[in-house]
């Protein structure tokens, strides 16, 4: 087990002598004498953040500082030898705390610093988890909030030392609990318990998984806990003469067979004990692994000869044998587990493994850490299955039950989906893309019904903004239920989940048949005014689409059973708007140069005359450019060729910036006009709107003019569309900016 620093080496006035602290430090992890400077310096910077905030840095429940020491030391223990791991441990509560800017940090020790300690500070979130025991919260219960709190931890690491910086901040807080409030001590063994044990677990880091289980039940379930250890104390003595007269006796035998191990008797952990107890329904005495010894060997053949000695020389006792060798744990643990009527006709646990196994079980992801970016190909390939592994959220069901399995595998990928916690910490999970409307609703109908704003993290954010995983969302509502008709258009992107959209056209179909008819045909009438379509058949338009006259297509329309693009679509069809136009001349010319015969094109060269380099021949995928030859057209290189490096420092003027791409698809110049009041940054915000649709802009013309309510705008725009469909949605999405108060398609000129 991880020792406790009860104490670090300190000058007479007390302070931390940091530059022998970093020497015992490196005397765990081998390195140059550069890494020794950027730890002291660390120190250093990491001692003056504290004293600046005026706080005491030689106190070691208050402090910091003393605390990132403790990380750095616990990250050596598990053979975490990345000098940035340690360098982010030592500084992390410095930045958390707010005694030291992130920038700093950037400064003085580079991007990869800055970002562990980012990314760490990401999974501070998880703190904010309240325990409200078997409260059902979205459905779920305590034990399913906590899976799912698990699962959004595992969704946002990128990188696993950044997982355990957190284990170990995390080890500090619950070693640091003596002296805190019944309700710290809850709250934070709570978290713990649920959350990083079992993570530790996952990452197979046995030395912190048995001690953070340890200390959190010892402040969940103080009464157990501490009957178990007066039972464990009260046959400790008789209990290592017993493991001692075993261990000679495996001594023995072993050499008569010829073979060199180790061997000693396995600690003993008391929530393993209590939960054993309670799995089985038994009493103390008769759990096995009380008394227990671990048997290390060096190689998996004399592992299996071992267990051939043991059950040889001892009676083995049935349905009590594991072979996790064989048949490893999912988080790669392997030994095997064996229990025998030892002497005296007492039961006994025997543990057999590898020296490689037994550093696996204890340091987990840690001991392949070195392997990373060197050339021992198998060992490096496990470290990364264990990455890949580390992110298959639905590997936790040996933390859940087994209903709550089902579940979780009758949902999407974890990879598909975001967790985002409310004001109050509880986790609820969304689908990627999901907005803070689908939020809202799937807090509750009445929520999302009278939600008239969001906060993100604190900060005010459109109802259609995207949120991502650890996330803290609030949702501002108003007095009554009132949601908006906007919110069911596909095009402004307010609701993602089928479930926000269901709600919302529910309501509307509740509401009066007059209302929704009035408010279906203004929205009808908007856009077709916008679209600049006249002299609508509407009759026979209700028809095609089953409703009862004019005012049952736009009830149905104001109800949401219909959306206004399919109305709009099947007018288009009927006036042949939407369809392929019989004179190819008003089509845009292909703007891309085809590669050689295949299906590939390059884009940016228009319609110029396109060779392939034969300096650098490259190939679709790789990064090019094209540069303007005299005579031959435009010749494409790879971004990295040495001669368009040379041509593009001596004529950068004559370089293009061409991209790889498919078949040019037929698209359709459409003039729209955009009127709005002006405003500053108000042509940006209509072309960035149109940047992201991956819309071309063939012409732009703009003109003000002074009126009344100040200074108007009025802007024609010819745009090239694949569809309607594409050019309805970004006239929705322009007409959504501030200050714009008509947006128009013009017809021919």
């Amino acid at each position: 087990m991880v020792q406790v620093r009860d104490h670090h080496p300190v000058q007479e006035q007390g302070a931390v002598e940091i530059e022998q602290w970093v020497d015992s430090l490196l005397n765990k992890i081998a390195t140059d004498q550069d890494a020794r400077g950027l730890l002291v310096a660390a120190c250093e910077l990491a001692r003056a953040a504290e004293e600046k905030s005026g706080a005491e840095p030689w106190t070691p429940t208050v402090s910091s500082f003393r605390t990132g020491l403790e990380m750095a030391e616990i990250l050596a223990e598990l053979h975490l030898y990345d000098i940035d791991s340690l360098i982010a441990a030592i500084l992390y509560r410095a930045v958390r705390e707010r005694r030291l800017l992130l920038s700093v940090v950037k400064k003085d020790f580079g991007d990869d610093v800055a970002t562990l300690i980012e990314s760490v500070l990401k999974m501070a979130v998880i703190s904010t988890l309240r325990a409200d025991g078997e409260t059902a919260v979205f459905g779920h219960v305590a034990a399913q909030q906590a899976a799912k709190v698990r699962e959004m931890l595992v969704s946002i690491i990128d990188d696993v030392r950044v997982a355990l910086i957190k284990i170990a901040e995390r080890t500090c807080a619950i070693r640091a609990l003596k002296t805190a409030t019944d309700e710290k001590r809850q709250r934070v063994a709570r978290e713990i318990f649920d959350v990083y044990a079992p993570l530790a677990h996952r990452l197979g880091i046995g030395q912190l998984k048995w001690e953070l289980e340890d200390l959190a039940f010892r402040y969940l379930e103080a009464e157990e806990y501490m009957r178990i250890a007066r039972l464990l104390d009260e046959r400790r003595m008789d209990r290592q003469r017993y493991i001692d007269e075993v261990i000679n006796t495996l001594h023995s035998e072993l050499e008569k067979a010829g073979i060199k191990g180790e061997i000693a008797g396995r600690a003993k952990h008391i929530y393993s004990i209590w939960r054993k107890m309670h799995r089985k329904d038994v009493g103390f005495s008769q759990i096995y692994d009380i008394r227990a010894v671990r048997v290390l060997v060096p190689t998996v053949t004399e592992c299996y000869t071992v267990l051939g000695i043991v059950h040889g020389h001892w009676r083995n006792i049935p349905n009590e044998f594991d072979d996790y060798i064989a048949t490893p744990k999912e988080n790669g643990y392997r030994s095997l587990h064996t229990a025998v009527i030892g002497p005296h006709r007492k039961v006994l646990e025997i543990q057999i493994r590898t020296y490689d196994m037994h550093e696996e079980a204890e340091f987990g992801v840690c001991s392949h850490w070195r392997y990373k970016g060197t050339d021992l190909k198998g060992s490096a390939r496990s470290y990364e299955e264990k990455i890949a592994w580390l992110r298959q959220v639905l590997e936790w069901h040996e933390e859940i039950e087994d209903d709550q399995v089902k579940e979780l595998l009758s949902q999407d990928n974890a990879t598909d989906r975001i967790y985002v916690f409310t004001p109050e910490g509880h986790v609820v999970d969304l689908p990627v893309g999901a907005t803070p409307l689908d939020f809202a609703y799937r807090v509750h109908t009445s929520v999302g019904h009278r939600c008239r704003g969001a906060k993100v993290n604190g900060r005010i954010v459109p109802l259609n903004a995207t949120l991502h995983t650890a996330d803290q969302v609030t949702v501002l509502t108003s007095k009554h239920e009132s949601p908006s008709r906007d919110w069911l258009s596909p095009a402004l992107g307010y609701l993602h989940t089928a479930r926000g959209k269901a709600k919302v056209q529910q309501w509307f179909r509740k509401q009066n048949h007059d209302k929704n008819a009035q408010a279906g045909k203004s929205m009808l009438d908007r856009e077709l005014r916008q679209l600049n379509i006249r002299h609508v058949e509407l009759e026979q338009l209700a028809e095609k689409f089953n409703k009862h006259g004019e005012d049952g297509l736009y009830a149905a329309i104001g109800a949401g059973d219909l959306s206004v693009t399919q109305v709009a679509n099947a007018i288009l069809a009927t006036l042949d708007l939407n369809k392929k136009p019989e004179k190819p001349t008003i089509l845009s010319p292909a703007r891309a140069s085809r590669y050689e015969e295949s299906d590939i094109y390059i884009y940016g060269v228009g319609n110029l005359l396109t060779h392939i380099a034969r300096c650098c021949n490259p190939i679709p995928g790789d990064q090019i450019s094209g540069y303007i030859t005299n005579g031959r057209g435009v010749s494409v290189h790879r971004k990295d060729c040495g001669n368009l490096l040379r041509l593009q420092n001596s004529e950068p003027e004559r370089v293009l910036e061409v991209t790889w791409g498919g078949k040019p698809k037929q698209v359709y110049p459409v003039r729209v006009r955009v009127d709005s009041y002006d405003r500053g940054g108000l042509l940006r915000d209509i072309t960035a709107i149109l940047d992201k649709a991956g819309l071309n802009v063939l012409a732009m013309s703009t003109r003000s003019e002074e009126g009344r309510m100040g200074v108007s705008v009025h802007m024609e725009i010819t745009i090239e569309v694949l569809s309607y469909d594409e050019l309805s949605a970004v006239m929705s999405r322009l007409r959504q900016i501030s200050n714009v108060t008509n947006v128009q398609r013009l017809g021919e000129n």
